[in-house]
């Protein structure tokens, strides 16, 4: 006879993997679910792979994030009064939407108050090419999105952690575009086309709670690379291959065109998503971008319970890049000489390559005794990159997220998460050496940090409302306020509002 708490051990595992089977039905049949997770294993997190976070939200607007529910659980029928979804379905074809709006405000710091409207709609086409053309293990994926509205951080914080996800110009873009095959018995899956690496590399399922853009595709490398990297709102013309020896392990690499908008020239747009409007500059001819990593995921078995106490689920993961290109140094010319004396040559010395490394933890760190689906979950990253060619050359975010943390609101997800971004050293000294030679006082770039807090409620299967509230530390490293006339540096800004998500 099994003892009390061997039993509710019992049946929260039970629930568990009701949960999971369900969850992952309906995210399949939404079209969100890679097709190397179908094959390997139903329990899936953000990024692809298996899911060891309790506290990965119902809905987010990373790039990564797996949908696990949706309106059309409410609706019924009248979800689909044609059919025609039902239609394509059967013949291995899903058609998705992610409607997501965010109400932010900046109500102290940054360089005005001011409030903005941010929405976007996510419009996903997912073919089972098996089921649609008899193309064994193959799958297409054609994914846009439909961007309106202002950014808070562009227009008000001039943070470099942008306050919302979602933040980009207002534009009808291409994200993704391209067809994956699998190979040895589905171990191998190589994908070909337009891919953004923010899917799959540098994601944490826990951090995909939070609402700052640097806890999806983190700021050093948005920072550092051209045109911020082949991530939202940019994909890039790419080859990933990705080898799963166990379902618990996992290495991946991809190989992308190094810069999807281009590079800036005296004949166009200096912004970057200007000079890539739709999404369709399909690049190849710069130099490449090479990303790489391989995660473990432990304890995420189904295992009988025996009334001992097992171990949490986590995941541990480590990659790093390199950039074929080359990149100007911040702080000295081409023949040693600060770029702030008068005598400079004015040409920025320049470097061959550029790289960053990287290391992930996302642990269960606790599941509630009677249901093991509710809990806490906590993530750390840490990236480097070399100081004498980049702005940023040490990132570091944590956070924890606590799902079912109210009693009758099982599947409503809190968090609390922080950001660290250390300007580099050739930045910090340019700065010094500009103050030296013009005698002027002015701020000094550091750091940027952030802090945010936010909880999303889940008020009906593909419906949540999510109030956040963020505080940027040094926005933009520590730069001076352009709206300043005494050029003091920009204040530290609070920023708070609402996201309103709608599933599809």
């Amino acid at each position: 006879m099994s003892s009390p708490s061997a039993e509710l051990a019992r049946r929260g595992h039970a629930r568990n993997a009701r949960a999971s089977r369900v969850a992952f039905a309906v995210a399949l049949s939404l079209g969100f679910v890679p097709i190397v997770a179908v094959a390997q294993y139903a329990n899936t997190g953000a990024g692809g792979d298996p899911r060891t976070s309790v506290a990965q939200p119902e809905v987010s607007g990373k790039p990564s994030a797996v949908a696990t529910t949706s309106i059309q659980a409410t609706l019924g029928d009248a979800a689909d009064p044609t059919g025609l979804r039902r239609f394509l379905s059967d013949r291995g074809v899903v058609l998705s939407f992610n409607a997501i709006a965010d109400i932010l405000g900046d109500t102290s710091g940054g360089t005005r108050r001011t409030a903005t409207v941010l929405g976007r709609l996510d419009m996903q086409l997912d073919a089972d090419l098996d089921r649609f053309a008899g193309w064994h293990g193959a799958a297409f994926r054609v994914e846009a999105y439909q961007i309106n509205g202002a950014g808070l951080s562009r227009t008000a914080v001039n943070d470099l952690a942008v306050v919302s996800e979602l933040e980009a110009l207002p534009s009808t873009r291409l994200y993704e575009l391209w067809i994956e095959q699998q190979l040895l018995d589905g171990q191998l899956a190589v994908k070909l086309g337009q891919v953004a690496a923010d899917t799959e590399f540098l994601v944490s399922q826990t951090a995909t709670l939070f609402i700052n853009s640097t806890f999806g595709w983190p700021t050093i490398a948005g920072t550092n690379l051209p045109s911020g990297g082949p991530a939202y709102p940019f994909g890039a013309p790419a080859i990933r291959a990705k080898y799963l020896p166990t379902p618990n392990l996992s290495f991946q690499v991809g190989l992308f065109d190094g810069d999807p908008a281009g590079p800036a020239r005296a004949w166009n747009a200096p912004d970057p998503q200007r000079r890539n409007r739709t999404g369709t500059n399909f690049r190849l001819s710069d130099p490449a971008f090479l990303i790489a990593e391989v995660a473990y995921a432990y304890n995420v078995e189904e295992r009988a319970c025996t009334g001992q106490i097992l171990d949490e689920p986590g995941t541990v993961t480590l990659g790093g890049w390199h950039h074929f290109g080359r990149f100007d140094s911040l702080r000295v010319d081409d023949i040693g000489r600060s770029l702030a004396d008068p005598s400079t040559s004015g040409v920025a010395r320049r470097f061959r390559g550029n790289d960053g490394l990287y290391g992930i933890i996302d642990q269960t760190v606790y599941r509630e005794p009677d249901d093991a689906g509710q809990g806490a979950s906590a993530f750390v990253r840490a990236v480097a990159s070399p100081g004498d060619r980049n702005l940023i050359d040490l990132y570091l975010d944590a956070g924890i997220g606590y799902r079912g943390l109210l009693p009758g609101w099982s599947n409503d997800t809190a968090g609390v998460a922080v950001s660290y971004a250390r300007i580099s050293p050739s930045a910090r000294g340019f700065d010094r050496d500009t103050i030296l030679e013009t005698g002027i006082a002015m701020p000094r770039r550091r750091f940027e940090a952030l802090v945010e807090a936010t909880y999303q409620a889940v008020l009906a299967p593909g419906v949540t409302v999510q109030p956040n509230l963020q505080y940027v530390f040094h926005p933009g490293g520590n730069i001076p306020d352009p709206r300043d006339a005494l050029g003091r540096r920009i204040k530290d800004a609070t920023v708070g509002g609402m996201r309103a998500t709608l599933t599809y």
